[in-house]
């Protein structure tokens, strides 16, 4: 397969109007899409484009547009909608690719391009390496006739579209009646559909983080950063917080007590629910290698299997499909039922914990830590260029630790597909054996 250099883990990613984050490279991207997709069907093409709130989707947006019109693919715009949204809306419209453009849980001056097929699932690394590959045919290359130039055209009904189906994923048994709930959409792509969502289904809802303003997405905010989320359901006395990312994609709740319950948290809930309910399709749950030790034992001992996969959830999802599981995740919140949803959707998961609660009769903090997680220490290392993890130094430093940790523990250090850090991820069954892992592995990444 040939190698990607321009996909990461989750699409195109970087800095905004810096390589490959650029006009140039959006239209290029768009351009080589369409020739992918089109390939010798004659008939009209379609792509669905979405955005979340970043001033620099003002900028990619157009760019993609004349890409795919110059190909004679026809365009449609969504404007602000959740990551899902776009992937359910490709699948709805029956068109031929989905793009979203977003960075997720990055700051304002990142941005980036998810792309989806015809059946709403992320496409693949081969997909995305072939793509890649038409991305450097000269520009005036195979262009459409004149009168076959693609149109494009803004829809104002998906965000309408996207919360019906959202609400239709919640049992139609149960009403939200008296639950009072604060929702932070990190000023992000949900700052309309979230709250309006909620409401609907019959909750006081107290949403914070809905005034996008180009520059504010994922500041202070959202599912990265959950201070104004524990202060507001303190300060509204809600029974639940959920925070949402930027392109919503991803899910952090809060009990009404102020405790965060992560991704591995919101995963147990949902597998216990499901299982007394007989909605797992397998007895088993599909997460990555960062998910902890914690959440494996506890699926255990309910008879349920942890499959694991590598960082990003279109392995999840694979894994899930091959296995024909429907229900996994990562801990950063990235949460797949594949009853409802091709990928990752903070929405639908809360509402699946909302659910749960609601027939249990009991509060969050009464239900929903299911499990103790085991001694954990995550630490991201910046760096500039190269490969840290080809130094001699540092592959010793990681051996000695994975040595040091044997059976009783695990250690992962990988670069970032989404941003130019290094992750040191260990568990151990004490505090003493992962900070014993973690510093002599971040000596090594950085030597004072």
């Amino acid at each position: 397969m040939t190698a990607r250099k321009i996909f990461g883990t989750d699409g195109v990613r970087g800095t905004a109007n810096r390589f490959p984050v650029t006009p140039e490279m959006a239209m290029r991207l768009g351009m080589a899409a369409a020739t992918y997709f089109r390939r010798s069907d004659p008939r009209r093409h379609l792509v669905v484009i979405g955005k979340d709130t970043r001033l620099s989707g003002y900028m990619l947006e157009p760019a993609l547009t004349t890409g795919f019109a110059a190909k004679g693919m026809d365009v449609i715009l969504f404007g602000p909608l959740p990551t899902p949204g776009v992937a359910m809306m490709t699948r709805s419209l029956r068109a031929d690719l989905g793009v979203m453009i977003s960075a997720s849980h990055n700051s304002f001056e990142d941005n980036g391009i998810k792309l989806f097929g015809p059946d709403g699932y992320k496409l693949s690394d081969e997909a995305e390496a072939e793509i890649e590959k038409l991305m450097s045919r000269p520009l005036d290359e195979d262009l459409a006739a004149p009168a076959e130039l693609g149109r494009a055209q803004r829809v104002d009904d998906a965000q309408s579209r996207y919360v019906e189906i959202i609400k239709a994923t919640f049992p139609k048994k149960l009403r939200l009646t008296n639950l009072r709930v604060v929702v932070d959409c990190a000023n992000g792509a949900a700052y309309r559909v979230a709250p309006k969502a909620l409401f609907e289904l019959g909750a006081e809802v107290f949403p914070i983080g809905v005034e996008p303003n180009g520059f504010n997405i994922n500041r202070e905010v959202g599912s990265t950063d959950t201070r104004a989320l524990v202060e507001a359901v303190h300060r509204f006395r809600a029974d639940i917080g959920i925070a949402l990312d930027g392109d919503a994609d991803r899910v952090v709740l809060c009990d009404e007590t102020g405790r965060i319950i992560d991704g591995d948290q919101v995963l147990g809930m949902i597998a216990r629910s499901w299982k007394a309910q007989g909605r797992l399709s397998k007895p088993a749950v599909v997460a990555t290698i960062m998910s902890n030790l914690g959440l494996e034992t506890y699926l255990k001992g309910i008879g349920v299997t942890l499959e694991r996969t590598k960082v990003g959830d279109r392995y999840v999802v694979a894994r899930m499909i091959e296995k024909g599981i429907n229900l996994g995740g990562e801990q950063s919140g990235h949460v797949v039922m594949s009853d409802f949803s091709t990928t990752g959707d903070g929405l639908i998961a809360a509402l699946q914990v909302l659910a749960a609660l609601m027939e249990s009769g009991k509060r969050l903090s009464e239900v929903a830590h299911v499990f103790d997680p085991a001694p954990q220490r995550l630490v991201n290392v910046p760096y500039k260029g190269g490969d840290p993890l080809s130094r001699k130094p540092v592959q010793e430093a990681i051996a000695a630790a994975e040595k040091a940790l044997g059976a009783r523990g695990r250690l992962v250090v990988r670069k970032s597909g989404t941003e130019p850090v290094v992750r040191v991820m260990a568990q151990a069954e004490t505090e003493a054996l992962v900070a014993e892992a973690v510093e002599g592995v971040l000596d090594a990444l950085d030597p004072r």
